[in-house]
């Protein structure tokens, strides 16, 4: 028998105990991020707990019919020994992969921002195609697509865009997008034909309810002013523009896209509060493991995450070395085979980390 599965099935067992002894807390329904929480991890471990009910019955017979065999050879006792054991070793790699909880947050909706790096206009251009990928893929996979803010420029680039993505798994499903994207084509304005580079920048947030996150307004700068168009011109005669300023981390949110300052208001809140949670997460993420999850970088052109290159008709992910065609594949919004690699390369890491644990 593995020794590092044993483990695994004892710290199952130890948690499925905690957490029925939380459930038969009185206080918990009065608690409800608390509550949210422990249902969400008993949810999460339902197929660990049977599997280690499995394992530890399988464990049983194997060690009932090794003492029995002790007495004496029987050819009886001996194929219920092969059996528990086949048993033990099918069970095996299924443990390791049920107590790999999934990320909590995974099942959220996602705000996804997308910003231009390196490249000026260019650069823009190329943070309105992400903009396009991503609402062809979210449609694709069954997501709802809200644009919850965007600034173009003259040429009809984006300065900022901000959507939100609804519907089951929406951030497990885009967050590996997060990081430095880089394009690699011949700009319509380029009269001698060379090829250039340019980046964009993709934040990937879960979004949170304001009852998970607590902000306090006292912390909150809040400034209006009338919005602007392309190029800057005022595109209307009131103030209904909104900025907030979080004092206490420097958090920026602006917000113009509706009429309503309460509404461009309510929408900054909701941006604001997923980078509050994305920072904590963060914190906690680097805690817990190093350099599992990949930064947003800071926009320069030797920092990527994915290249887009339009003369070879390819898309490289350099996180998992997958090469896809660009135009029949990403501009008409299919990334699954890059999006189902990375998140495989991510369970691969896991167990990895998983199994160093149990051995240390």
């Amino acid at each position: 028998m593995s020794a590092e599965v044993e483990r695994l099935v004892e710290q199952i067992v130890r948690t499925r105990d905690e957490l029925t002894e939380a459930l038969g807390d009185p206080d918990l329904a009065s608690d409800r991020a608390r509550f949210a929480e422990v249902n969400r991890r008993w949810s999460g471990l339902d197929e660990a707990f049977r599997l280690a009910d499995a394992w530890r019955d399988a464990a049983g017979r194997e060690a009932e019919a090794r003492e029995l065999l002790a007495d004496g050879d029987d050819p009886d006792v001996r194929a219920l020994l092969d059996e528990a054991r086949a048993e033990l070793e099918e069970l095996a790699p299924r443990v390791r992969e049920a107590m790999l909880e999934r990320d909590p947050d995974d099942d959220r909706d996602t705000l996804v921002e997308i910003r231009p790096g390196a490249g000026g206009e260019e650069a823009a251009l190329f943070a309105r195609d992400l903009l396009d990928i991503y609402t062809r893929y979210a449609e694709q996979r069954g997501l709802r697509v809200e644009l919850i803010s965007a600034t173009d420029t003259d040429s009809g680039g984006l300065r900022e865009a901000t959507i939100a993505v609804k519907g089951s798994g929406a951030f497990a499903v885009f967050k590996h997008e997060a990081g430095v994207h880089r394009v690699q084509r011949v700009p319509a304005t380029e009269s001698q034909g060379r090829i250039h580079t340019s980046t964009a920048t993709v934040a990937v947030l879960p979004e949170v309810e304001d009852v998970e996150v607590t902000i306090d307004m006292n912390d909150v700068k809040r400034d209006v002013y009338r919005s602007s168009g392309p190029g800057g011109q005022s595109v209307n005669t009131t103030d209904s523009a909104v900025r907030l300023t979080h004092l206490p981390t420097g958090i920026v949110v602006s917000m113009q896209d509706e009429k309503s300052q309460l509404q461009n208001f309510e929408r900054a809140m909701r941006v604001l509060r997923a980078r509050l949670y994305e920072r904590a997460r963060a914190e906690r993420e680097a805690e817990l493991s190093a350099a599992r999850r990949s930064q947003l970088g800071t926009g320069e052109r030797s920092e990527k995450v994915r290249t887009y290159n339009y003369p070879q008709n390819r898309v490289t992910d350099h996180r998992v070395g997958v090469t896809v065609p660009l135009r029949e594949q990403v501009l008409v919004g299919n990334l699954g085979q890059i999006t189902d690699t990375l998140a495989a390369e991510e369970r691969r890491l896991l167990l990895a980390e998983q199994a160093e644990g149990a051995l240390g």
